[in-house]
């Protein structure tokens, strides 16, 4: 709201212009502008200088001058998966996140070395499940009598720590994607899920895709006593979702679907699966990031959207389809400060430091943990139907 109680403007990405807002004024949250022409100049020198030895995997969430310098750009398994697909590249020069490194790391060779250019790139939903939380969170499912017909469920944005709890437990790992597939095996192989740690993907798939009910669900919060529930609830629940969520998924609100159809007549709305379970239901379309492109690319000219996800990607949408009206869901501009964290002048000193010979935050995960990680991605590999996309 503004200091007289007036809405904020929607901010509108499309039709050829440069960002504004549908009222023409100027977005306060808007990144600095892009790094000057040196910093450029020594990426392409220094990625030219490294030619084949280097592959540069790129976030969809990323900021467009790092985006500039990517060799492949997805979401987070696709890209983990084309860097084992490259195997004669020592150097993997992953442009995310921390557990996006740490997944890229478990599925690619020995004998290559995946370097994340800021180690503080990392991810608020992924830090809302630290290992000694779930595995207390398992003890007191022992306690309650029900940890012998919970399969855990773990999204692809979690630490390698907690796929690894996950594979030790005959669990699966599941993407924004693949989450309703991986349900339904975990229901076939146990009465319970145990899912982590986005409590709205989980909750959404389950009701949405899988006709479950939300009295079904129940919400273990690891910071109370049994997670804030009796037994008699773990005993009852179907779906036990961890207390986590995206800090900028969860932002998009009701109020925020409702002003944009108010404001914008014949307007479409797209959200991303870590949205709200309400704000979900109200949306024309619903998938996760690489759906939401391949929707928008696919609409006819002149359709309106309002996007519920991460706003770089929601700028680029905007760039790259003009002759659609693209527009950000939410007034208050957010970007994920974890990814923006990845900017050129730490890509252009990772890739000069590898020119010069040396290795700059390198990404390892301990071998132990590795092995059930990928017992738990593997697990997820062998689904069945289209488990291989983001």
């Amino acid at each position: 709201m503004t200091a007289t109680g007036s809405p904020l403007p929607l901010l509108v990405l499309g039709q050829g212009t440069d960002l504004h807002t549908e009222r023409g004024v100027e977005c306060p949250g808007d990144l600095p502008a892009p790094s000057d022409p040196a910093l450029v100049e020594r990426a392409r020198a220094a990625k030219a200088a490294l030619g084949d030895r280097v592959f540069v995997l790129g976030h969809h969430y990323q900021r467009d001058e790092v985006i500039e310098f990517a060799d492949v750009t997805g979401d987070s398994f696709k890209l983990a998966k084309e860097a084992a697909a490259r195997p004669d590249a020592p150097w993997i020069v992953f442009c995310g996140v921390h557990f996006m490194a740490e997944s890229a790391d478990i599925l690619t060779s020995d004998e290559q070395t995946v370097i994340l250019p800021d180690l503080a790139a990392g991810c608020s939903m992924a830090d809302m499940a630290a290992i000694n939380q779930v595995e207390d969170a398992w003890d007191d499912l022992v306690e309650a009598g029900v940890a012998q017909e919970t399969v855990p469920v773990t999204y692809m944005n979690s630490s390698a720590a907690i796929k690894a709890f996950t594979g030790r437990h005959g669990g699966t790992i599941c993407t924004s994607s693949n989450a309703r597939t991986a349900l339904s095996w975990a229901f076939e192989q146990g009465s319970k899920v145990l899912f982590l740690p986005d409590q709205h993907l989980g909750r959404n798939t389950y009701v949405r895709e899988l006709g479950g009910s939300l009295e079904d669900c129940v919400v273990f919060d690891p910071h109370r006593p049994m997670g804030g529930l009796s037994v008699e609830e773990l005993q009852a629940a179907k779906m036990i979702l961890w207390r986590g969520h995206c800090s900028v998924h969860g932002r998009f609100t009701v109020d925020a679907v409702e002003t944009a159809r108010r404001e914008i007549p014949g307007v479409k709305v797209i959200v991303h699966p870590e949205c709200r379970y309400e704000v979900v239901e109200l949306a024309d379309e619903v998938g996760s990031t690489e759906k939401i492109i391949k929707t928008v690319a696919a609409a006819p000219a002149g359709t309106k959207w309002v996007v519920g996800t991460e706003l770089n990607l929601v700028k680029r949408l905007g760039q790259q389809f003009p002759d659609q009206q693209v527009s950000f869901l939410e007034k208050n501009v957010c970007y994920c400060s974890t990814m923006n964290r990845i900017d050129l002048p730490h890509l252009v000193w990772a890739l000069e430091s590898l020119v010069e010979g040396r290795v700059v935050n390198p990404i390892r995960v301990d071998e132990q943990v590795a092995r059930y990680a990928r017992a738990a991605l593997d697990q997820m590999l062998a689904l069945p139907g289209e488990s291989h996309k983001d």
